[in-house]
């Protein structure tokens, strides 16, 4: 049986690090690589209030469930299935649900600190940093939180310049340094991500 490979997809929040995941299954094929997002460790705050939850720092490394994603990447790549929490980003909670996840070829671990933590990148073979101005990241950051996450626009613009910004600046930008690639998060093609997945899985 082949080892399970990992490879990582970081950047900011909405600079298209989940699109081009998705692409480099699709691409790719979804028989061989399977994501894993890092956003499916955060903690579960279920035991808060609902104000408390929406206080918390969730651009903040300390808001992920990283020793689990470590434990499940060993045993993901020692050949056991695992299973990955869901988490629903309307309420700040961890979902009842979970996905069972195989061990696949190749894990594409996405999200914004999936470079930061040195436990993680130890286990990756390659990874890609999604590098894309902070301006149209806002702007897609803004449309993706109302239409999808039942945010209102202050409160994006008020989360923005509180945590959002300043944790990028401080936890997920200075990641690029850890990355295999890096990887303009503007527009691309299928042919920009094949040429891109070839690279990453030598």
């Amino acid at each position: 049986m082949t080892k399970t490979r990992i490879i990582a997809v970081a950047g900011g929040t909405a600079s298209g690090k989940t699109t081009l995941a998705r692409d480099l299954v699709r691409v790719g094929g979804a028989s061989k690589l399977r994501i894993i997002p890092l956003d499916a460790y955060y903690r579960c705050n279920g035991h808060l209030t609902p104000e408390a939850r929406a206080l918390i720092n969730y651009d903040h490394p300390d808001a992920f469930e990283v020793g689990l994603l470590e434990s499940h990447l060993v045993a993901l790549t020692a050949g056991s299935a695992v299973d990955v929490p869901e988490y629903d980003f309307s309420t700040h909670s961890r979902s009842a649900k979970t996905s069972h996840v195989a061990p696949p070829e190749v894990i594409v671990i996405e999200g914004i600190l999936a470079l930061h933590y040195p436990g993680l990148r130890q286990a990756y073979s390659r990874s890609v940093f999604v590098d894309t101005p902070d301006a149209l990241r806002f702007t897609r950051r803004l449309a993706r939180d109302v239409r999808e996450r039942g945010r209102t626009e202050d409160s994006v613009h008020r989360q923005w310049e509180e945590t959002v910004q300043p944790m990028h600046a401080q936890f997920c930008a200075p990641t690029k340094a850890f990355a295999s690639e890096i990887f303009g998060g503007e527009g691309w093609n299928d042919t920009h991500v094949a040429t891109l997945l070839e690279r990453l899985l030598r």
